[in-house]
Order: structure tokens, then sequence, then C-alpha cells
């Protein structure tokens, strides 16, 4: 069931999944008997309302959601994104405030919360909640803290839907798309910049396209955005520096990291690729063959039932066989986020489950020489895996 692909459909017809997932968050809460969880992160939000693109806390403009376990939902946003708000909404709730009227987001929030606020079991995001928001509560609920609610949403973003694991695979062809006009745009005397800009503009065109061909009326953007990390020569080693004027001259290795900008349907996405521009030096050569060895080693080792840690010491036994030293994590899960549980590193012995999506990395620096890269978004199978961002990782000259 996991290897198949299914139609989403209009983004109407999506609704009901956010709505069931909170549901379930509903009733998860009681089960450990919290009155009330108020989310305040931009993709925890995003996961249970379907409600995206406001501008937020930058602006001096909260969005919350309250979830009561005994059955509302509340969604608090500026005024101005009402017709928007109201739009994306599956039927709950939905409070709006204005700047420097009243008490702006908190009345709505006291309004959410009721009159019995004081005797109420209330969690929050801890470690994502905005200091302003969480100052609030603080004074409000001195004697009675509000508690963490992060390890029941983690919990419920672990294992992906049918639905969210056929997005992961168009966010590959996103991504894929991306990766080869990048590499298709490289020559000696082209800056950095235009690279990422190739990279953009495919991956907004193949967005378009996948979105369009669901429902042409569809509220989801397809701009691809977001500062990506290109970088060549020598600046490879200094791994997520962003593009600049440089221009590309021959022997340079070029890395494109698509983490940070290959953002589609909200899904966040893993994958990275490297080439080089009419030559590659046999030590750079080296160096990226034995990243590359890294990543499939620890591929091969994913499966149903392997640990987490084991799956990075399998890469980390590559590294340090070539003569090179620990690195970083092999992989991370993600999703609507681009950090979520669990992670590919030493101390995390979580089992790897069906339906659990990470991105996988092979990667090694030199310092002001040269840093190899490779990166891909995989899919755990009932079986083994699947590849969401398949494309070729041989070293190649372009």
């Amino acid at each position: 069931m996991l290897n198949k692909e299914i139609n989403l459909g209009r983004e109407k017809d999506q609704l009901p999944l956010f709505k069931n997932r909170t549901t379930e968050l509903q009733r998860r809460l009681k089960d450990e008997g919290i009155d009330v969880l108020i989310m305040t992160d931009a993709d925890s939000i995003y996961y249970y309302s379907a409600y995206w693109g406001d501008l937020g806390l930058e602006f001096g403009r909260p969005t919350l959601l309250v979830v009561a376990s005994g059955g509302d939902v509340t969604l608090i946003t500026p005024g101005s994104e009402s017709l928007m708000a109201e739009a994306m909404s599956w039927g709950y709730d939905i409070a709006f405030y204005s700047d420097g009227v009243g008490t702006e987001w908190r009345a709505p929030l006291d309004k959410a919360l009721g009159k019995n606020a004081g005797s109420l079991r209330i969690a929050i995001e801890r470690d994502k909640i905005p200091a302003v928001i969480s100052n609030h509560l603080n004074q409000e609920f001195s004697n009675n803290l509000p508690t963490n609610g992060s390890p029941i949403i983690a919990s419920m973003r672990v294992i992906k839907s049918a639905e969210e694991l056929q997005m992961v695979r168009q966010a590959g062809q996103v991504a894929i798309a991306m990766g080869i006009a990048g590499r298709d745009s490289m020559a000696v005397g082209v800056p950095e910049y235009e690279v990422s800009l190739a990279c953009i503009n495919a991956g907004t065109r193949k967005a378009a396209e996948i979105i369009g061909a669901e429902d042409i009326n569809a509220l989801m953007s397809p701009m691809i955005h977001n500062l990506q990390a290109v970088n060549s020569g020598k600046y490879t080693s200094y791994t997520h520096l962003h593009p600049r004027v440089k221009e590309l001259v021959h022997g340079d290795p070029v890395y494109m990291c698509f983490c940070s900008i290959c953002h589609f349907k909200q899904l966040k996405i893993g994958y990275d690729r490297q080439y080089f521009v009419g030559d590659a030096d046999d030590r750079m050569a080296s160096i990226y063959n034995t990243a590359i060895d890294a990543q499939a080693a620890s591929l091969r080792e994913m499966r149903p039932g392997a640990i987490a840690e084991d799956v990075h010491k399998a890469a980390d036994d590559v590294y340090q066989s070539a003569g090179f030293a620990p690195t970083y994590r092999t992989g991370r899960a993600l999703g609507f986020s681009s950090l979520e549980e669990p992670q590919l590193k030493y101390g995390d012995k979580t089992p790897l489950r069906a339906g659990m999506v990470f991105a996988v990395d092979g990667g090694i620096t030199v310092d002001e020489f040269f840093g190899a890269r490779v990166g891909d978004t995989v899919i755990v199978t009932d079986d083994g895996i699947e590849i969401a961002t398949e494309f070729p990782r041989d070293l190649t000259v372009v």
C-alpha cells in the first residue's frame, strides 16, 4: 500500500485529511489529560488546519491554533487574512484581530480558553512558542504553567499517510527538475546565482504543472522560494554558503542543496547534487566517491526494524575506513517540517517503520579545499525503501 501512487484530486478534497488529523489529536490530548493545546508553529498549524501563508510574528502578527480535547477548534489570525483563512478552513472557528485594537490576539485567545481557563490543563509547543506568547501565558497562568504538547504532535507526524507519501513523491519530481536545470546551466563563466535562478525557475514550473493538473483553482502556490545553498570551488567546503557573483571556472566542483528551498505543498524535501565543470581533480574525485559510498551504505541498512543510529553507523564506518573523521548525522526525518523525528545519528535508537520519510546524506569536508555532498529523500516501505529523488549520483563532469 505504501508503494501505491494515488490521485490526490482537488485541494478541497484534501480538507477531510486535516480534520481527521485534528480529531485524532483531540483523542490523544484526552488520553494525556490535556484540556487544550495552543499551537504557534506554522508547520504544526498547517498540519491540522490547512491554513498557511499569513504574515506572521515577524510582522507582529502571530497566528495560533487552539485545540480543545473536548471539541472546539479555533484559529486566531490577523483580520487582514480573513478571506484566505475562511477559504482554507475545513470548518473550525476562526477569530480575527487587528493591529492596535484592544489587546490584539490576546482577547480571542482568552475567549477560546474560556472563563475557567485557570483550572484547565493547557499544553503548548514549548520549544517553538514565541516569547511574546509564552510570556503572556506565564503571566496569566502563573499558578498553573502550561505543559509541553510537542511530543504528542511529533508522534503523530512520524508515520506519513498515503496522501502525504504521494506529495513526497511529487516534491521529489520538483527537486529533480531543479537539479537538472541547475546542472544544465553550469559552464565556465556562469555566475553561481544564475545556477540557482535556473533551479528556481524549473522547480516553479514543475510544481505549477503538478498543481495545475490537480486543481486549476488551488490556493497553494507553486513558487519555489527561500535562499538556496549553491557554491563552487574551494567554497564547497563552506557547506551552505549561498550563491554569489563568483563565476564558475574550469575544474570547479559545484554543489547545489535544495533542502531549504524545495518546499512543495508545504512539504520539505531533502536533496543534494554536485557536478564538476570541465574536469574533476583526482583527489576531489576520490573524496566525492567516498561520500557516495557512505550514503549507499546507509541506504542498504534502511528497512523496517533497522535502528536509526545503525543507519548512521553504516555511513560513518565508510568515512572512518577512508581516513576521515566522524561526520554529522546521516539523516533526519522530514515532512511538513525540515526536522522531524527520528534522526539518523548516534544515540537515536528508534526502530525504522514503514511510512517514515528521511533526508539521507553523504558528506565530507576538507577545509578550504573541497566539500563533497549528496542527499536524497527516502521513504521507508513495507519491505525496504523507495527513493523519492532517485537520480544519478555518479561523478559527473559537465
